[in-house]
Order: C-alpha cells, then structure tokens, then sequence
C-alpha cells in the first residue's frame, strides 16, 4: 500500500475509499468479439463494495454497443442509464445475478482492491517468494471459492512509480474458472491541478481462461476519494 500512494497521514491509515478511471481507451469483449471503446468510464467505492462501469464501443461489423454494469455488495445489476430506477419512472435495471462474482473479483483484483483484500485476508494471506517476487494469495471477500494470487513487481528503482511491491500480475481461481490481471505503467494519472502521488497503472488486461476481456490504455483518473454511489434499485432486490 505505502508504494502505490495508498497510505496518507501520520498514521499512515489507508486513505484511498473510492476512485474512478475516467477516461481510457482500448477493446472491451462483447459477443464474443473484441469491441473498440469510444469511452469508458469505471467508478468504485471499497466501502461498499460497489462497482459500477459505463461505456461505448464499436464492433467490427460498425454497430454501436452499450453497456452499464453495477455490482453493490450481493447485487449485480445492468442499467440503462446511471442511476435507473432510483428515480420512480427514470430508467430500467435488469438484475445479473450470474455476473456478481465476475464483477466482485474485478473489484478485489484490481490494483487497489488486492492491496485492500490481501491486508483483510486475515490469516488466509498467504505470502511467498517465487522467481525472486513477492506472491500474495488471499481469498476474495464475497465470492465463495475464489483464490487470488497477486504478484508484486520487484524493481530497485524507487523514482520509478510502483517500481517494487505494486500489483502486476492478479490471477483468480473460481471452480474451473481462472481469469487473468496484468497491471503496468503505473503512475500518477489524475488531472494536472489534482496530483496526489497516487498511483494506477496505465495498461489494464483482464482474460478468462486465456481470453481477453477487457484491455484498457488508461488517460485519467481521480483517485482522491470522489463521491461514488450506486445504490440497488428495489426491482434488483426483489429479483434476489
């Protein structure tokens, strides 16, 4: 946590609660098939823990796709604007209870989120050294089953963000399930006027069993707790 910024204060106490990315570019999987983001904007909240990911994307045949996937707690859900259902009348929430674990082990695979699941793991976390690098296994909070393995980079350059013992590489184990992070380029990708030295690596790839999900350039984010909520629409909780 001290190498990626995350610990503020005197006291050192883990300061990062929320965070968003708010602008990245790359290819997200729809369908079956690599689609090219226009926009892609993903808001987390640690606290809750919650999720939720908004973006735009063109396929190869030319059409236009979009996608707004929320995860609070228990509850999975897609929207069809930011907030539908919260306001009576005002957008449509459709419960996904098949995606809570996928969207649950985004959250603690992340690059924060790992840090933040390997410290609560207790005397599940498991550290050992392999090929010369710190490995953490912990479980993943909510998801039964779920094993990460987070790999630590072991750099010597300190000037370098990230350079030792930040996440580069967080692999999952669900069943027969294995889905794949790979962190790099770490830096400080909040907007000029709003540096913190809180670090996010600029190069995101997620692949299950060996597909790529999700491969993101990251341009901007705010780590410096923004306000970030998604509360469950009560048709979700119904559909529980």
């Amino acid at each position: 946590m001290w190498h990626m910024g995350m610990l503020r204060g005197l006291y050192e106490v883990d300061g990062v609660a929320a965070l968003e990315i708010r602008k990245a570019t790359g290819t997200v999987r729809v369908d079956g098939q690599a689609c090219t983001l226009q926009n892609y904007r993903a808001s987390i909240n640690y606290w809750l823990p919650g999720m939720r990911a908004q973006y735009t994307c063109t396929t190869p045949d030319g059409r236009v796709r979009k996608a707004i996937e929320v995860v609070n707690g228990q509850f999975a859900w897609d929207e069809d604007i930011a907030g539908a259902e919260l306001v009576a009348g005002k957008g449509t929430a459709t419960a996904k209870p098949t995606a809570l674990a996928e969207r649950l082990i985004r959250i603690w695979s992340g690059p924060q989120g790992a840090a933040k699941a390997a410290a609560a793991g207790g005397a599940n976390l498991k550290i050992t050294m392999e090929n010369g690098k710190t490995v953490a296994a912990y479980p993943i909070p909510g998801v039964a089953g779920a094993v990460a393995r987070a790999t630590l980079s072991n750099g010597s350059n300190d000037d370098i963000p990230c350079a030792s013992y930040c996440a580069e590489r967080v692999e999952v184990r669900q069943g027969n399930v294995v889905t794949e992070f790979l962190y790099s380029n770490y830096a400080d990708l909040n907007e000029p006027l709003n540096k913190i030295d809180a670090w996010y690596p600029g190069h995101v790839v997620e692949k299950r069993d060996g597909v790529t999900i999700l491969d993101l350039t990251i341009a901007e984010t705010e780590t410096g707790n923004p306000y970030v909520v998604m509360p469950v629409p009560p048709s979700v909780r119904k559909a529980r």
